[in-house]
């Protein structure tokens, strides 16, 4: 007689409150994965739907003593509102890392959910490191479960699964038992936020999905902490989230933990853009460097991509362009803007109506590569075919995006908290980041909330 596995939600909760051992590789990867998150939110304060962001979580939490910071800013509100403010600064730069699988971008979730809960519940730098690593672990498994490129069309995969990472973030620095974790995943699971309409807009509600979900996530933890029950069959009950969209279990559960921590399978962007526009920025710029194609002497471009890439919303779109977003989200733009800057700077998006980047777009095909379809999401190839007005065509291809490198990511962290509170400041909180599974206390951050 086969044994009766307990609901999902208790399996999740079992397996994320084990004794886990966390190697230093694993921990060091978080350790960039929190790097990364501050750097961007440390450069994205200009944009309007940040400072919306911040000024509601400051009017929320008027008066507010103790808290957690907003990161770059002298003010501190509740945990919530800090976790949802700097959620939606660390994703406004759209460079924020990817979990291919889960097609999410867990760690703007799970950082400000570690570091807003980190600064009112003194703890170690590895616990919040840890905590960080089952964040993405629960996050990524279930996303992992639940995606695939129909179901990415209509809803915003970091939205859906967001508040489930967040919840298991907050459970971990709470020290939840099993059942209160479970609870916890359970409430998040009827939380989740995001559908993607915006991409056809341009509109700014992408910006906010991780900040509904980190604020979420805390919440459901606070209350499985209470003592609040939820349905324990949340997820694979008969009115639970897999039967809601429509999706059947695999027959094979991949629980947290039982391979590889998922962790390790997230990389790091180098273009401030779609993770779908990523390889085809960089095989634009790598057919430039090859062959010094002057953008004047293009006639046409064909970008042969992945059917994921071709099909999620915004990226195969010639413009108009009439948001930042509609920018990082175009595979035309960004290989125009690659074609002719020769470099994939932020300022290129600002300038989203620039009618050189438009006339050029308008020019350049995206088409489905089956060989490179069947690839993904193991890899995520691009092959760009260049025809010139002198009727020569120049290709590149690339079986793989190129992921930023370790140095790359300090070295983009170091430029950008030195502008925001000077160079000595900055080598100070890098040393304090690449020393935090060492530390034993994660106060040695709490400088993040005042500038030069």
């Amino acid at each position: 007689m086969s044994k009766v596995q307990p609901p999902l939600v208790q399996q999740f909760a079992n397996a994320l409150c084990e004794g886990q051992t966390y190697s230093s590789d694993t921990l060091g990867k978080a350790q960039y994965c929190l790097m990364d998150f501050l750097t961007s939110c440390l450069t994205t304060g200009h944009f309007s739907w940040v400072a919306q962001a911040r000024d509601v979580a400051a009017a929320n939490s008027a008066g507010q003593t103790g808290g957690a910071p907003i990161i770059g800013t002298p003010h501190r509100v509740s945990i919530q509102d800090a976790a949802f403010a700097n959620a939606v600064a660390g994703h406004s730069l759209v460079r924020d890392d990817m979990h291919l699988a889960s097609v999410s971008h867990l760690g703007v979730v799970v950082v400000p959910t570690a570091l807003a809960l980190a600064a009112q519940h003194a703890d170690s730098g590895k616990r919040l490191l840890e905590a960080l690593v089952c964040g993405y672990e629960a996050g990524c498994k279930l996303g992992g479960m639940l995606m695939d490129v129909e179901t990415a069309r209509k809803f915003r995969p970091t939205g859906m699964i967001g508040a489930f990472a967040a919840a298991a973030t907050a459970a971990k620095l709470l020290r939840l038992d099993k059942d209160s974790t479970a609870h916890a995943l359970a409430f998040a699971a009827n939380y989740i936020t995001g559908l993607n309409e915006w991409a056809a807009w341009g509109s700014d509600d992408m910006y906010f999905h991780p900040g509904i979900a980190a604020r979420n996530g805390i919440t459901a933890a606070l209350l499985a902490q209470a003592g609040a029950v939820a349905g324990a069959g949340a997820l694979d009950g008969k009115a639970g989230l897999f039967s809601a969209l429509g999706k059947t279990l695999p027959a094979s559960l991949p629980l947290p933990f039982c391979e590889e921590p998922e962790i390790m399978k997230v990389f790091f962007k180098q273009v401030p853009a779609c993770n779908y526009a990523q390889t085809s920025a960089q095989v634009a710029l790598k057919s430039r460097q090859d062959y010094g194609v002057l953008p004047q002497d293009i006639e046409q471009v064909g970008i042969h991509v992945p059917y994921a890439a071709a099909h999620y919303p915004g990226c195969d779109y010639s413009g108009p362009f009439e948001s930042i977003l509609q920018a990082r989200m175009s595979i035309h733009f960004n290989v125009a803007s690659a074609l002719l800057a020769g470099d994939y700077h932020d300022n290129h998006y600002r300038d989203f109506d620039n009618p050189d980047i438009a006339n050029l777009a308008t020019r350049i095909t995206v088409h489905v590569d089956n060989k490179l379809s069947q690839a993904y999401p193991a890899r995520q190839g691009a092959r760009i075919d260049i025809n010139t007005r002198d009727g020569k065509t120049v290709s590149s291809f690339l079986d793989d995006l190129l992921s930023a490198s370790p140095d790359e990511i300090e070295a983009r962290f170091l430029e950008a908290a030195g502008e925001a509170y000077g160079n000595v400041q900055a080598r100070s909180l890098l040393d304090a980041l690449m020393n935090l599974a060492d530390s034993n206390d994660t106060n040695i951050l709490a400088g993040l909330n005042t500038r030069a």
